[in-house]
């Protein structure tokens, strides 16, 4: 069965879906077989994986809303990534959802026969905390938290971790918190080294491999393909193959 792994972070601009898009790619080297969900209305992760949104004729507010079939809105990337793509469509899902029953668990149930087919299901979380991203926590079997090396970042990870507490509490107790992923840091500026010696005391999680900051994360997605793929060298691509190997080992 896949694990199936939440990135969220309710800020936005902390580098979430890069994350999402370039770990997928690089699990997939490591010969995982990876599905990347989009539940953003933005559409970034798709985008950034080489699929316009003004073309996806279904998309995950179809799956959540409508009922519609997974499998029939996969879409087989460049990245070897498979995509389930997100268009602004999605943007009044938590209002369609809001009186439906059964709502928190929309997102499980739309995943849940695909859960055979992959190693791995990676979870591109809207920067909020409605109905949809708190559908994600309870269809995760875990879930990572991209923040960026400055401390305004910091503001509203106390009110994230919270919420999984909440979902624990109410809908999955088996909920775990991978870690979090510093992003966009330059270990030049005593800020950011200062700011990523404390995130393990101020939250008490595990703090995964960091993520230099590079022009080659806003490069990529103008090509429609990871930063493994257009700078396959580069100490940011470098950075997501340690990550995909320490969630490996997680």
């Amino acid at each position: 069965m896949a694990h199936v792994l939440a990135f969220a972070n309710q800020k936005g601009g902390v580098g979430k879906t890069t994350t999402v898009v370039s770990v997928g790619a690089a699990l997939v080297e490591l010969g995982q077989r990876v599905l990347v969900v989009d539940l953003d209305p933005q559409g970034c992760a798709t985008f950034s994986l080489g699929v316009d949104p003004e073309d996806v004729q279904l998309c995950t507010r179809e799956l959540l809303v409508e009922g519609k079939a997974a499998r029939r809105a996969i879409i087989h990337t460049g990245e070897g990534v498979d995509l389930l793509p997100a268009t602004i469509r999605l943007a009044d899902a938590d209002a369609a959802l809001a009186t439906s029953k059964g709502r928190e668990f929309a997102v499980r149930d739309a995943l849940k026969p695909l859960q055979s087919s992959y190693d791995w299901i990676l979870l591109d979380c809207a920067p909020s905390l409605g109905i949809v991203t708190v559908g994600a926590l309870i269809a995760a079997n875990s879930v990572a938290i991209p923040l960026q090396c400055e401390t305004l970042s910091h503001r509203g990870v106390g009110q994230l971790l919270q919420t999984i507490s909440d979902v624990r509490t109410f809908a999955n107790a088996d909920l775990k918190v991978a870690g979090i992923i510093p992003t966009q840091y330059d270990g030049r500026t005593t800020h950011a080294r200062a700011v990523l010696a404390d995130l393990p005391s101020t939250y008490g999680v595990k703090v995964l491999p960091a993520i230099a900051r590079s022009i080659r994360f806003a490069e990529a997605p103008a090509a429609g393909r990871t930063v493994l793929a257009t700078a396959p060298t580069s100490v940011g691509a470098r950075n997501y193959r340690d990550l995909a190997q320490a969630l490996l080992a997680l």
